[in-house]
């Protein structure tokens, strides 16, 4: 007989195997209600918010190119944007193959 792997509660296939153990039925103590107590709740201080909070906070510009050094943007590879500076990387990225 060989070595056995795994649980004893599932068969050589996978399946779970049923268990015919007599299950405890009887019950002496019968059924106790549960005691209603209040809940703990811990005591905590008060901590006020800051006066100096009112209203929503100013929003900010979103950083924009004001600039003349980038001429335009190329693709280079599967979607890749990139800044295209002169007329000499312009060419480089026209005759880039994949």
């Amino acid at each position: 007989m060989g070595v056995i792997y795994g649980s004893m509660g599932y068969t050589v296939s996978g399946r779970k195997k049923k268990s015919y153990r007599k299950k405890n039925t009887s019950s002496k103590s019968g059924f106790v209600p549960l005691d209603r107590r209040d809940h703990y709740r811990r005591e905590t201080r008060e901590y006020p918010s800051r006066p100096d909070t009112t209203g929503v906070a100013a929003k900010v510009a979103s950083p924009q190119y004001t600039g003349t050094l980038v001429k335009g943007i190329g693709t280079m590879h599967k979607s890749n944007a990139v800044p295209i500076i002169d007329e000499e990387q312009m060419k480089d990225i026209a005759r880039m193959r994949r």
